[in-house]
């Protein structure tokens, strides 16, 4: 390990901070669809693996915690992970707590990183002995992965009965990218469509504003007004562990720890499922919410890393809602990382332990400190000067053009047809984690269950 290599994971480090500190505070921004796209354009450029790998974890560490910030400051969730904490956040604000909130959440997002890295690390070390096992069976995994999780979904039977016709879309789509010559045979489009899915509810959302009628039935609201209370940056970035109790402490330490031996469940299923139960427990308001945003934010980094470093450090198949989803790139981007070759085959377990550690520590320490002491700033920068729709039309685009080098000009109306179908049942109820289970299955779904 040489300085030069050491200085390039600094840096890796310094840019998803500063670049996921600002994504962070723009409300209503999906981690899939900002985490993937920028991951897939870093591993397509050759960057090395240890250097991606830093600044995955920097960026996921960051991202959950400053997507908790609005959540904290003005009730709009930042991310799918700080929705769970809007109601707790509000009522902390309206009695003028919003910076025990943001103080709360800060050292709750350190309490889960500091637990989950170590713990994952363990667990991967234990599972590792098993991975020949397991991707030998890999196929009928996510087919069993996506059952699962439709069976613990919003809409189940919907869930389950989209596992086949999806399946047929996916697979359909690549038996006429090979037929129609658009990509050579041994090449399996994978990524766009993955793509295809993280926008798709955005995408048929847009479309919705073409239809005059549903366009003239969305309610109208006044310009909304919006009041950042002043905050102490000093006095808030001065005692780290003296902004919680012992108890919520404690708390937040033993749910982080249960949710790394849940990682292949969903991150936000799991923060809330625990976040809840724990809160619940507090009868008086004030300490019942500072329990949940506590243990939540706990949960939202735990859940997230170990999410992440089990499946890649032991299996280096993505067998997790998290794997599958936002860390994908880390497990397949053709021609650059596929399922037989990618960060698992790669890096040595010390290499794996240094970047883990490197990144965990210097992100958790930048953006604790962000985090107390410009929050208000930056939020208040961000909504006036940072166009919600700018950042949403740039993924947008990128992700198109992604399509474009992936397969050709077809592929774009491809993926916007993945798009709309994934879309349309996402907002029906059957989440991302299944439609990427199926993603992965569809090959084996469309050769062992569909009959001649």
């Amino acid at each position: 390990m040489d300085v030069g290599l050491l200085f390039q994971m600094l840096l890796a480090v310094i840019g998803a901070v500063v670049l996921y500190t600002f994504i962070g505070f723009v409300p209503g921004t999906d981690e899939t669809s900002v985490l993937m796209p920028v991951t897939l354009a870093i591993v397509l450029a050759g960057v090395q693996p240890i250097i991606v790998l830093t600044f995955f974890i920097a960026a996921i560490i960051t991202l959950n915690l400053m997507n908790a910030i609005p959540t904290a400051l003005v009730g709009l969730p930042g991310g799918v992970m700080s929705t769970p904490m809007i109601e707790h956040a509000l009522y902390l604000k309206e009695r003028g707590l919003a910076t025990t909130s943001i103080k709360k959440m800060a050292t709750g997002s350190v309490i889960g990183t500091a637990v989950a890295i170590p713990i994952s690390l363990l667990l991967a070390n234990i599972l590792a002995p098993f991975s020949d096992s397991v991707k030998a069976y890999a196929p009928l995994l996510f087919v069993f992965g996506a059952i699962f999780l439709s069976l613990i979904g919003k809409n189940k039977l919907l869930a389950l009965l989209s596992i086949i016709p999806l399946g047929l879309l996916f697979q359909g789509l690549r038996y006429l990218y090979w037929g129609i010559g658009a990509v050579p045979q041994e090449k399996n489009v994978t990524v766009s469509f993955f793509l295809g899915i993280t926008i798709g509810p955005l995408l048929v959302s847009l479309l919705g504003l073409l239809n005059k009628q549903n366009r003239d039935a969305l309610p109208r609201h006044e310009i909304s007004k919006i009041k950042l209370n002043k905050t102490d940056g000093k006095q808030a970035s001065r005692h780290t562990f003296q902004t919680i109790t012992k108890k919520e402490a404690g708390t937040s330490i033993v749910v982080s720890l249960l949710s790394n031996f849940l990682f292949f469940l969903s991150p936000v299923g799991l923060t809330i499922l625990f976040g809840e139960a724990v809160a619940n427990k507090e009868k008086d308001p004030v300490k019942k919410a500072s329990m949940a945003i506590t243990s939540m934010s706990a949960l939202s980094h735990a859940t997230y890393l170990s999410g992440v470093i089990i499946p890649l450090i032991a299996l280096g198949i993505p067998l997790s809602p998290v794997a599958v989803g936002p860390a994908n790139a880390l497990f397949n981007a053709p021609p650059v990382f596929t399922l037989e070759h990618n960060l698992h085959h790669l890096l040595s377990r010390g290499e794996f332990v240094l970047s883990i550690l490197f990144a965990g520590i210097l992100a958790s320490a930048i953006t604790y400190f962000i985090a107390m002491t410009y929050a208000r700033q930056m939020t208040a920068f961000v909504l006036k000067k940072i166009p919600h729709e700018a950042i949403l039309g740039l993924f947008i685009g990128f992700i198109l053009l992604l399509a474009y080098m992936d397969a050709g000009l077809i592929n774009i109306f491809g993926v916007l047809l993945v798009g709309i179908v994934c879309g349309t049942l996402n907002k029906m109820g059957v989440n991302y984690g299944v439609q990427f289970m199926i993603l992965y299955a569809a090959p084996w779904i469309t050769t062992h269950l569909i009959f001649k």
